[in-house]
């Protein structure tokens, strides 16, 4: 955490007193890593729906972040995305790869990843980066409704792009995914900023267009 006394801009400060940290590799990552962390005020473990009663423990104590960090020299953590396969909608968890197999569903032949970025209403939203021409949200409505899905597992934005992130393994990369997702989160609010005032019946059409057509 940072304080008043040790703070640092572009982190979210140092570890706890009393608390552990370590860092696992992950492929195609070489700065930093996955940050587990382990002390006092840690969660106990999960308590699922299929098992109700029964404490499922974390691993010798250590809870999985899913955060991707670096840390520097004087200890101060920087997180640069997530690898968890879970977005935290309205405090709903959402699986990730339940929105890529709707996505794989819909459009075979495309190649399509669903990251979450923060979102300052909801917590995060669901952004999918598709290779899919002219995908939009209500074919991912559709097919939410068709198969019993949440409307939380429906992305709020979807881009078109000419290509997904991958690993030299060929495997996507959530990592460089995410700041792809951001990167052009960013520019749509540039443009959205930039773009005449229009009427109020008009102005959602207009941001429509520009999501789908951000590439």
């Amino acid at each position: 955490m940072n304080t008043p006394m040790a703070n640092r801009q572009g982190t979210v400060g140092r570890i706890s007193p009393l608390m552990q940290y370590r860092l696992d590799p992950v492929p195609g990552i070489e700065e930093g890593g996955r940050l587990s962390v382990k002390g006092p005020n840690v969660m106990l473990g999960y308590l699922r729906a299929e098992n109700p009663g029964v404490l499922e423990q974390l691993a010798e104590g250590w809870h999985d972040t899913g955060d991707i960090v670096t840390v520097d020299a004087q200890g101060f953590i920087a997180i640069k995305g997530r690898a968890k396969p879970f977005a935290k909608i309205a405090r709903e968890m959402v699986s990730l790869s339940a929105v890529e197999s709707m996505a794989a569903a819909l459009w075979p032949q495309a190649t399509s990843v669903a990251v979450s970025i923060p979102d300052a209403r909801k917590g995060e939203r669901i952004v999918l980066l598709t290779t899919q021409k002219n995908a939009d949200r209500a074919a991912m409505q559709r097919q939410a409704k068709a198969t019993g899905a949440s409307e939380l597992a429906v992305p709020a934005d979807i881009r078109v792009v000419d290509n997904v992130p991958l690993l030299g393994t060929g495997k996507t990369d959530y990592v460089g995914a995410t700041a792809l997702a951001k990167k052009l989160a960013e520019q749509l609010a540039e443009q959205l900023a930039a773009a005449p005032a229009e009427p109020a019946e008009q102005a959602p059409q207009a941001e429509t267009e520009l999501q789908q057509h951000v590439a």
